[in-house]
C-alpha cells in the first residue's frame, strides 16, 4: 500500500489525498509530528517538508512531483492531459494555485489562529492528546504576533494576501462560469490542486478531514460567508462529493468550536 507522510491540515497534503482518491488508490496516512517527526522524515528522505509519498522503497517529495509520479506509475484516470494546450493550461494553473492559493491561504489562516485560541485548538486533529491541545490553546496572542513577524506574516503582508486571494477566487469563479471544470469537460490536476489547496479558506462540509465535525463547512468569514464566492465553494464541494473518499470513521467532537473567525 502507498504511504503518505503528511500533516492533516496541510493544503499540499490534502491536494495529494484528493489526487489519490480521484485515482482510486489505497494509501495509509502517516502523520508527521512537527519537530521530532520532521527529523525522522529527514532521515528517511533527505528533507523535512510534507507531503512525501512512499511507494515500495521509493520516496517522492513535493505535491507536484507526487502528482506527476502517480500519473506515470498509475495511469488509470489520468490527471495531466496529453493534448498540448490542455496539458500546458493544467500545469500552469496547478503551479499558480501552489504559489498563490496555497501560500496566501496559510497567511490568512495564521491571522485567524493568532486572534482566536479556541479556533487554533479546534484545528488540531481529533486524535491529538488533550494536554497538547491545552498547550496550543494557551499560547499568548502577543507571542503569535511576534512569531508572525518572524516568519514574514506581518499585518501588511496578511492584508495583501487576503486581497490577492479575493482576486484569485473571483478569477477561478469566472473560469467556471460556463465549464464544469477549469480546463474543460473533464477534471484535471488543475481542479484537484485548486480544490485541495482551498481548504484553509473554507473547510469541506463532508467528513473528509480528521477535524472536529463542528467546524465542517466553516472557515474564514471573509471568504466562507461571502456570497460572491459561493459558486466557487459549491463547485469545490461538488468535486469533493464526486471524488474525495470520506473518512472511514470519525471521532465525535468534544467541547465547542467557533462558527466564524474575524480578521481585523
Amino acid at each position: 500500500m502507498l504511504e503518505l507522510y503528511q500533516w492533516e491540515l496541510s493544503q499540499y497534503s490534502e491536494k495529494v489525498r484528493l489526487i489519490l482518491d480521484f485515482k482510486g488508490l489505497d494509501y495509509r496516512k502517516i502523520e508527521v509530528t512537527p519537530g521530532i517527526g520532521q527529523v525522522e522524515l529527514f532521515r528517511l528522505t533527505g528533507q523535512k517538508q510534507v507531503p512525501v509519498l512512499k511507494d515500495r522503497n521509493r520516496y517522492i517529495a513535493d505535491s507536484t512531483e507526487i502528482a506527476k509520479y502517480l500519473d506515470l506509475e498509475y495511469p488509470d484516470r489520468p490527471i495531466i492531459p496529453q493534448d498540448p494546450k490542455r496539458r500546458g493550461l493544467t500545469l500552469l494553473i496547478e503551479e499558480w494555485a501552489d504559489e498563490s492559493i496555497g501560500i496566501k491561504g496559510r497567511k490568512a489562516l495564521f491571522a485567524a489562529i493568532s486572534q482566536d485560541q479556541n479556533f487554533r485548538k479546534s484545528l488540531l486533529p481529533t486524535s491529538t492528546p488533550d494536554i497538547f491541545k491545552s498547550l496550543v490553546e494557551g499560547v499568548p496572542t502577543d507571542l503569535l504576533s511576534v512569531l508572525g513577524f518572524g516568519v514574514g506574516y506581518s499585518p501588511d503582508i496578511v492584508k495583501s494576501a487576503i486581497a490577492s486571494l479575493k482576486q484569485d477566487l473571483e478569477a477561478v469563479t469566472l473560469l467556471l462560469a460556463d465549464s464544469p471544470y477549469l480546463t474543460g469537460d473533464e477534471p484535471t490536476l488543475a481542479d484537484l490542486a485548486v480544490a485541495g489547496l482551498s481548504i484553509l479558506l473554507k473547510f469541506p462540509s463532508g467528513p473528509y478531514l480528521d477535524l472536529p465535525a463542528s467546524i465542517r463547512g466553516k472557515g474564514l468569514p471573509i471568504f466562507s460567508e461571502n456570497i460572491d464566492y459561493e459558486p466557487f465553494f459549491t463547485w469545490r464541494d461538488r468535486l469533493y462529493a464526486q471524488f474525495r473518499k470520506p473518512l472511514i470513521s470519525t471521532t465525535p467532537p468534544t467541547g465547542s468550536a467557533p462558527t466564524s473567525i474575524q480578521i481585523d
